[in-house]
């Protein structure tokens, strides 16, 4: 599931992804489920409440009234609306208090639903009822579910811990939010992506078009250090044909790793191919960038481009880049027709 888990992660806390409700949390608090980080264990750190985990975990579960057991879950709001490809529900450190089983929901809700409202949804099965096992990270493709969701619910049978659950897929964003304003075009919230990219050795490239600022090298996108002539570059798919009109160019915290200089190109894929060398122009002549800084550079915005190519002289990182224009007519048309065809 390679292909899946390279698409952003939808539920991540870093993209504004939240656990609104579980059925039990008495070990181990839900939010950790979509925390950003590896899950992370320190034996012998025990608190009230016994061993201490970076994960979720459910108390023992015991037979009710009626004799049955029942099962234990967590609903997560997606950060960032979309499709969903795959999901990976990750036991790391879980041993003997994994769940056996688990399965996946998944809905869509307009607005700003409570979890009751949520809860009421027309819920629609994305993982089956599949065993898990223990410390292992369980990798599943979602196929033949073409549909913008909003929220997920992880389902664990009967009871246990689960460290992380990660939610890939392609961002399908409101074009009511979008259509008629000036917006950032390589948003990955709005839908940008990065579809190619010479080097990312360090950290992945879409993590320049991450909502908010950059807290650490990390989380932006840094190369390996380039020994041979030339440099390296990101081809990012904008959220839709448009006219960009600023670049931000953000350096923040590369002190010593940051480019010498860096240029931007447009190309539009709907009269030629990304490969074409000949078809690319260009939108900010190379120019000197300082480490460990904001940099903007108004563009003429005299061109509809659907990609942009950003390049680094010679070799480095970008924490974000920013690429505010607007939509054209064609490109309100296509995010609305989508929007239409995912939701209805």
């Amino acid at each position: 599931m390679s292909d899946a888990t390279a698409l952003p992660d939808l539920a991540v806390r870093t993209l504004g992804g939240s656990v609104i409700a579980a059925s039990d949390e008495s070990f181990a608090a839900k939010e950790n489920l979509i925390n950003p980080w590896a899950p992370v264990f320190r034996p012998q750190t025990f608190g009230a409440k016994g061993q201490e985990y970076d994960g979720w975990e459910t108390a023992r579960r015991r037979p009710g009234p009626d004799g049955r057991l029942g099962h234990d879950w967590a609903v997560v709001r997606l950060g960032l609306p979309g499709v969903i490809r795959g999901v990976v529900i990750d036991t790391a450190h879980f041993t003997g208090n994994f769940p056996p089983q688990a399965s996946v929901e998944a809905c869509a809700v307009d607005g700003h639903p409570s979890p009751d409202e949520v809860a009421a949804a027309d819920w629609v099965e994305i993982v089956p009822m599949s065993p898990l096992k223990g410390d292992t990270a369980h990798e599943f493709t979602v196929a033949g579910v073409e549909r913008r969701f909003t929220h997920v619910r992880l389902n664990i049978h009967p009871d246990g811990g689960v460290a992380r659950l990660r939610v890939h897929g392609d961002v399908v964003p409101d074009p009511r939010l979008l259509t008629g304003l000036t917006i950032d075009l390589a948003a990955l919230e709005n839908g940008g992506r990065v579809v190619a990219c010479s080097n990312g050795f360090y950290s992945a490239p879409d993590n320049m078009l991450h909502p908010g600022p950059a807290r650490n090298q990390s989380e932006g996108w840094e190369t390996a250090r380039r020994r041979e002539p030339g440099n390296e570059w990101a081809v990012v798919r904008l959220a839709a044909p448009g006219v960009i009109r600023l670049a931000e160019i953000d350096t923040s915290n590369l002190r010593y790793n940051a480019p010498g200089a860096v240029a931007l190109w447009g190309l539009d894929a709907r009269r030629a191919s990304l490969d074409d060398a000949s078809a690319w122009r260009e939108l900010l002549a190379r120019t000197r960038v300082q480490p460990d800084g904001r940099h903007r550079f108004r563009l003429p915005g005299d061109r509809e481009v659907t990609h942009v190519r950003v390049d680094i002289h010679p070799d480095g990182g970008l924490a974000r880049l920013r690429l505010f224009g607007d939509l054209t007519p064609d490109g309100e048309r296509l995010l609305t027709a989508r929007w239409h065809e995912l939701t209805n």
